[in-house]
């Protein structure tokens, strides 16, 4: 495992999460809201908010979880960019590559972590007994 790939994967998926999260406050509140002034469609990046924290502290849990939830706000962007106009349709095209560059993150991140090397479970065992008999 090459720790310098696994912490750019890291740091690739919290980017495009937190650039999902701008995404979606600025599409929804100024640049092309579905009514003028805002709508409450701006809620939708709440659920982005909840994978933050694992991210940051490098949970596998986390990017698992995440690499399945994303897919709603990729297929939201897929809808919205045939069926909407400009600007939000390019605003869509935005949010189904960031899906697809986070996907391709967290899916990477998790790969590489799992490729890695992993404890001896009869070293840990030895130490254990060795513990013991003192």
């Amino acid at each position: 495992m090459n720790r310098n790939n696994v912490e750019l994967t890291r740091w690739v998926a919290v980017s495009a999460v937190l650039g999902l999260i701008a995404l979606g406050l600025v599409w929804e509140l100024a640049l092309a809201p579905l009514r003028p002034g805002g709508s409450w469609l701006v809620l939708k990046v709440l659920p982005m908010c909840l994978p933050l924290p694992g991210l940051l502290k490098n949970r596998m849990y986390t990017y698992r979880w995440l690499s399945l939830m994303l897919w709603l706000y990729f297929i939201e962007g897929v809808v919205r960019a045939y069926g909407d106009r400009p600007p939000g349709n390019y605003l869509a095209l935005l949010q189904v590559l960031m899906c697809t560059v986070l996907f391709a993150a967290c899916a990477l991140h998790v790969r590489l972590r799992l490729s890695g090397p992993r404890p001896d479970p009869t070293a840990r065992a030895n130490e254990s007994a060795g513990t013991a008999a003192k």
